[in-house]
């Protein structure tokens, strides 16, 4: 699994957004300029998010982009979930794979599982507000 810039800009500007939630809509121009990326690629980032109904736009004078939620109900996973292909950590386990005919006898199959289980669970416990407190987010400690 590899987050694309799509999938951490997303982060990025749901975190911004998070940051400046006190103001009523927050200007493209504005999360761009703070988030050193282009208004053109953000505008289809933005896009993504709005169909997913992660967050409201309103056009015209003091328009922009707000949250629809406060962010302790926003996952990384769920923002994740919406702007990347897949998580899953091999091509046989995407929602979207055709079944592998090799999966009765693949003996890593099982193991490929646990890690998609593990990483879903991961992300699915964080969320936006953690983000926002700047707390490294620690994993559980794992058996050696």
């Amino acid at each position: 699994m590899l987050i694309s810039t799509r999938g951490r800009y997303a982060l990025r500007v749901m975190i911004d957004l998070a940051e400046h939630r006190d103001e009523a809509y927050v200007p493209l121009k504005e999360i761009a300029r703070r988030q050193e990326i282009s208004e053109k690629y953000l505008e289809s980032i933005i896009k993504l998010l709005v169909r997913g109904k992660l967050l409201t736009g309103l056009r015209g004078k003091g328009g922009g982009y707000r949250l629809n939620r406060e962010p302790a109900a926003y996952t990384i996973a769920g923002i994740l979930r919406l702007t990347e292909d897949t998580l899953a950590p091999v091509a046989c386990l995407d929602e979207a794979a055709e079944p592998c005919p090799r999966q009765d006898q693949c003996r890593t199959v099982a193991m490929w599982q646990g890690l998609d289980r593990v990483i879903q669970t991961y992300l699915d416990g964080i969320t936006l507000a953690q983000l926002l407190q700047d707390a490294p987010t620690e994993p559980a400690e794992s058996p050696r």
